[in-house]
């Protein structure tokens, strides 16, 4: 790697675009984390049913029968409380039934936008600035397989 003249460069920051070419083993390896995704949701959703499933026996068996307005709003509250996180979290499930959906359906040796990842540059007098500021890694099953920097060719 060539040295950076500070008196002459600047090292400027850029936000590089990572693309993954779908393979066989990135897309099983995509679907395992999605499932356990969800399986971890659906455990979160079981543990809030039963922790509010608890705090309402115990405020039903502390409670003296027929319950008062302020024992059936406790218990409304906590049904209420319950039923908004298990919403919150079928969202989320829902979200990763969707995504798991896409990765089955991709095509072998497509390119998908897997995020991005700061970079560093040197930039000089009479570089072009737009150009260096667009940067692509193409990786494939984690290992890079090209750098693409520049505008793309027509």
């Amino acid at each position: 790697m060539n040295s950076i003249d500070f008196s002459n460069q600047l090292l400027l920051r850029r936000t590089a675009n990572i693309q993954v070419i779908v393979t066989q083993r990135w897309k099983e390896e995509m679907q395992q984390q999605l499932q356990q995704q969800i399986a971890q949701i659906d455990a979160q959703v079981q543990q809030v049913d039963a922790q509010g499933s608890r705090q309402i026996n115990e405020i039903e068996r502390q409670s003296i029968k027929p319950f008062s307005a302020e024992v059936a709003n406790a218990i409304e509250s906590i049904r209420a409380e319950m039923n908004r996180v298990k919403a919150e979290l079928l969202e989320q499930k829902n979200q990763l039934l969707t995504q798991l959906t896409q990765v089955q359906n991709l095509e072998l040796e497509q390119e998908v936008s897997q995020g991005q990842l700061d970079s560093y540059f040197p930039a000089s007098k009479g570089d072009n600035l737009i150009a260096q500021m667009r940067v692509e890694i193409v990786l494939r099953d984690g290992i890079i397989e090209d750098i693409r920097t520049g505008f793309p060719a027509l």
